[in-house]
């Protein structure tokens, strides 16, 4: 039995606990949290062994076995050096650091220790996003020219964000969300997606603004608005956008030389990705208001019910993690895979024009995906 570590038992901790429940074979062996009340209401909700400070936690993971690093954005790349540091491999939550020269040393230190250092999200795994893979790899619509992607939460100001609480009664961080920026939380989503089927971004020229002046008191805050136009080197342009702002919109139209593939819901890994093709009737062309599924040979992974805002198994990553090391493979997302996403989503966070340092081969798809 394969063991994992949870550093965090903040909001998503509860997210990964229950999709790690359909993971059997995976024991957890504890979680450590520097909030000793938070610790201790997570480790009792969920039956775990408490640890008081993260170097007692690392010692009790065994060898071969995983760190999750669910800490807030700030402290990824302190924690995930310790864990390395510790001789542990590590699966990250988004981003994997708040620099490139931070994310790139740490992808240097785990390869000069043999470990594996992969990062969030898992979705890029779902039965969504392998089924838009397999869509254009089959060229059933074309070849793509044009994606537009949307990321939007709704009018977060105004939201009851005080009443979000996990299952284990832990608030959602909303202040440290607005801190953090609403491209640099999920821009990842998309960006992920994007990456691992058309391969590597060349450029990124990004637009930020703060449109809502005040939010809830908060005296420093991110961008609440974020539009990026990413250029891939494979060809395809994108227009990404985050906004905290917008009425909720997680759709993805990627436009293609015969019609368009739509996927409606990035949060949701049992999305339908469906290919519209376009046709033309008298003098106009149109795409079919109703297009073919994508479907995939089952069994593809296991499912978790509907989480807060999310139907996401959180644990397709860390499961996918503990599955390369076994084989002696690296990581689908980890590597270079992880460093180009950190570096892309940094630039889709960041204002002005980024040509980008770093590069990655397109993701292998899933077995069951090919």
């Amino acid at each position: 039995m394969t063991g994992v570590a949870l550093i965090g038992c903040g909001f998503v901790a509860d997210l990964y606990m229950r999709s790690l429940k359909t993971y059997p074979a995976i024991a957890v062996v504890g979680a450590h949290d520097r909030d000793p009340a938070r610790l201790a209401r997570f480790c009792a909700h969920w039956g775990l062994r408490a640890f008081d400070d993260l170097p007692t936690l690392l010692a009790a993971l065994p060898e071969g076995g995983l760190a999750l690093n669910l800490t807030n954005p700030a402290s990824h790349a302190a924690v995930t050096r310790a864990c390395l540091e510790a001789g542990h491999h590590v699966w990250s939550e988004k981003p994997m650091a708040l620099s490139l020269a931070e994310a790139r040393g740490l992808v240097d230190l785990a390869r000069a220790r043999g470990l594996t250092l992969a990062s969030a999200p898992s979705s890029v795994l779902s039965e969504a996003a392998q089924a838009l893979g397999r869509a254009l790899r089959g060229g059933s619509a074309g070849a793509p020219r044009l994606i537009y992607a949307e990321l939007d939460d709704g009018f977060l100001a105004q939201a009851p964000v005080e009443a979000w609480v996990s299952e284990s009664g832990a608030p959602w961080p909303w202040a440290d969300e607005l801190a953090t920026g609403c491209a640099l939380e999920h821009a990842g989503y998309w960006l992920a997606w994007l990456i691992a089927h058309l391969g590597p971004v060349r450029e990124v020229v990004t637009a930020t603004a703060a449109v809502v002046p005040d939010k809830r008191g908060l005296s420093e805050a991110a961008p609440d608005l974020s539009v990026a136009v990413l250029r891939f080197a494979s060809g395809p342009v994108a227009r990404l956008t985050c906004s905290i702002v917008a009425p909720h919109d997680h759709s993805l139209r990627v436009v293609c030389d015969g019609g368009i593939i739509d996927v409606p819901r990035a949060w949701d890994n049992g999305a339908p990705v469906r290919v519209r093709r376009r046709v033309r009737i008298r003098r106009r062309l149109l795409e079919l208001p109703f297009g073919r599924r994508v479907r995939l040979k089952g069994p593809t992974h296991p499912r978790v019910g509907r989480t807060g805002a999310a139907s996401m198994n959180f644990a397709l990553g860390p499961a996918e993690v503990l599955d390369a090391v076994a084989a002696g493979r690296e990581s689908r997302l980890g590597g270079d895979f992880a460093l180009h996403l950190t570096e892309a989503t940094l630039a889709v966070a960041t204002q002005g024009s980024h040509v980008l340092e770093t590069t990655c081969a397109p993701m292998e798809p899933m077995p069951w995906a090919l």
